[in-house]
């Protein structure tokens, strides 16, 4: 086991004896790629701000349920995943709501201008490209590119074929290469 490894599984377990001390060192190792990873996935600051909040709180409240130490980086990914999928769903329910009203109700809710609903609607070069792929598909990169995981270890966390994981996380690339080569 490297080093690092055996320093995750320490502060794994005496954060799941109720270290908070152990738990924001393992804050630390991961907070700029969680960070990133939400902010890409949903396009905003304030959002993929709440969403981190929100993984971190409730990894800190579940580490204890967490069987493998080494998952550790996998499990709280996964949690974030979730965090942005409900926020990815309050958008869309938030944009149907806002469909269903006249001009004239939307002008009194948004006022002059929502800065929020701006924020969700603008998109980077990059979220354009980060779109098109499945869930699924962003799962494996996020997993792969932030959570640093190898094929072994996101097939293992999604249960599906290293090699599958391999193929999905090339064609994921691909198609995000071919949507900013439109750009």
């Amino acid at each position: 086991m490297m080093a690092d490894e055996q320093r995750i599984k320490e502060l794994v377990i005496r954060s799941a004896d109720g270290d908070s001390g152990a738990f924001a060192e393992l804050y630390e190792l991961c907070y700029k790629d969680l960070y990133k990873t939400a902010l890409y996935t949903l396009g905003n600051v304030h959002d993929a701000e709440n969403a981190v909040s929100e993984t971190v709180l409730d990894a800190f409240a579940g580490i204890k349920k967490l069987r493998d130490p080494l998952a550790f980086r996998a499990w709280i990914f996964t949690i974030l995943s979730n965090k942005c999928k409900a926020i990815l769903r309050s958008y869309v329910k938030s944009r149907e709501h806002l469909s269903q009203k006249s001009p004239d109700d939307l002008q009194e809710v948004l006022g002059d201008e929502d800065p929020n609903l701006k924020r969700a609607e603008e998109e980077t070069v990059l979220q354009k490209a980060f779109s098109v792929l499945s869930e699924e598909e962003k799962l494996i990169v996020n997993l792969t590119i932030y959570g640093r995981l190898d094929s072994g270890q996101v097939g293992e966390r999604l249960k599906i074929n290293p090699s599958t994981v391999r193929s999905k996380y090339r064609r994921s690339l691909r198609k995000m290469k071919e949507v900013l080569a439109l750009q």
